[in-house]
């Protein structure tokens, strides 16, 4: 590592306002894109007309601050929030180069190349960034499925190591690198206005006293809940906080947990998921939730007071009250498959940043993904009950 990213205030200015040009700073903005049906390769439909976002003319956009941009560090992973500014570090073994993309209140999308790389991991700190902020990342480098290798700038990628996400995913064929009618044509639609954004959070909570309760094995006495099928029908518990986390912190919850002598709580997924298009389109959802694509994200749609961040301080509320009532919390994870599916699944963050590095591909066709197809495909939990 050079001297120079040992010291994170080393300067780097670059201005919103840049030309449409890599190494500079691209404002872009977002178009709405129709939804489709995704799920079906039978009624597979044709690829839409283009839908890439286009640069505003020079006299037409906005006064933008300047956004001054630090190499900051190459760890930890993910986008943290140090109480001054934001490090954003990606790790990414293909990439070529790599921009990272932050969105404004309209959806405006601000690129920034990331120029600094240290052993696969792409970073950078940008002082002006807090928590609230939206993002996402898109990443350059080859789009050889034979090999492996599913890289494809044109989609806005979910980080790995996202704290929080914000939004919902859409059924657009934006999603998918591949035509419908063709898999083997390239489909290069951005996928921004059909996909979630990853959003930047505050570390700091006050958790006071609190301690894992720590119960010995043979002590524990465990009931498996489900967020919002323990708290949406309790009458109870506030109308507005149903089905939430802060619903299932409520006294009335943790008081009928102590009184049936529960020492621990294990909680069906709350990992942020993704409600497949094939639910969506008949006005349906995941209810289950086992079809993770943010592995440190609390599930945006259990959250009360917001999802631009809010949703992680009321888990670590709902967790430290659970605590002070000597109630441990585990988590129910699911790890053989992902939101993406197979390797004819959208391409929403893994896959696009590092297919090779992320998913185990089968001995002797790399084109193929040996993790089985999203649930809304073939359900593969334990339970086999995902879309029940």
């Amino acid at each position: 590592m050079r001297d120079d990213l040992a010291h994170p205030r080393t300067r780097r200015s670059v201005s919103a306002a840049g030309a449409s040009i890599r190494g500079t700073v691209v404002l872009m903005h977002s178009s709405k894109n129709a939804s489709a049906d995704a799920s079906s390769s039978s009624a597979a439909p044709s690829a839409p007309q283009p839908t890439r976002a286009q640069p505003v003319p020079e006299g037409e956009r906005p006064e933008m601050p300047e956004l001054s941009v630090w190499p900051g560090r190459p760890y930890p992973l993910g986008a943290n929030y140090d109480g001054s500014g934001t490090n954003f570090a990606l790790y990414s073994s293909v990439a070529e180069a790599v921009d990272l993309c932050l969105f404004d209140a309209a959806g405006t999308e601000t690129r920034i190349p990331l120029t600094e790389e240290d052993a696969d991991v792409w970073h950078a700190y940008l002082p002006s960034v807090q928590p609230g902020q939206h993002y996402g990342y898109r990443v350059h480098g080859p789009y050889d499925p034979a090999r492996g290798h599913r890289c494809d700038p044109s989609k806005l990628l979910l980080d790995p190591y996202a704290k929080a996400m914000s939004g919902q995913v859409n059924g657009s064929p934006a999603l998918y690198s591949y035509d419908f009618s063709d898999p083997s044509v390239r489909n290069q639609d951005d996928s921004a206005p059909a996909t979630m954004r990853s959003v930047v959070v505050s570390p700091y909570f006050d958790w006071g006293r609190d301690r894992p309760p720590s119960h010995e094995y043979h002590n524990t006495i465990i009931y498996e809940a489900h967020v919002k099928g323990m708290t949406k029908l309790n009458k109870h518990i506030p109308e507005h906080l149903s089905g939430t986390y802060a619903g299932l912190a409520e006294p009335a919850v943790i008081d009928h947990l102590k009184n049936l002598g529960i020492t621990a709580i294990e909680l069906m997924p709350v990992h942020q998921f993704v409600n497949d298009t094939f639910l969506q389109d008949k006005g349906l959802a995941n209810y289950w939730g086992y079809n993770t694509i943010g592995y440190f994200a609390p599930h945006n749609a259990y959250a009360a007071h917001g999802t631009d961040g809010q949703q992680v301080q009321e888990f670590k509320s709902m967790v430290k009250a659970f605590h002070e009532a000597d109630i441990e919390v585990l988590l129910d994870v699911v790890y053989n498959h992902t939101a993406e599916g197979n390797h004819m699944g959208p391409t929403l963050s893994f896959r696009g940043i590092d297919n090779a590095a992320y998913y185990r591909l089968v001995d002797g066709d790399q084109a193929t993904t040996s993790t089985p197809p999203a649930p809304a495909t073939r359900c593969s939990c334990a339970r086999r009950r995902c879309c029940s």
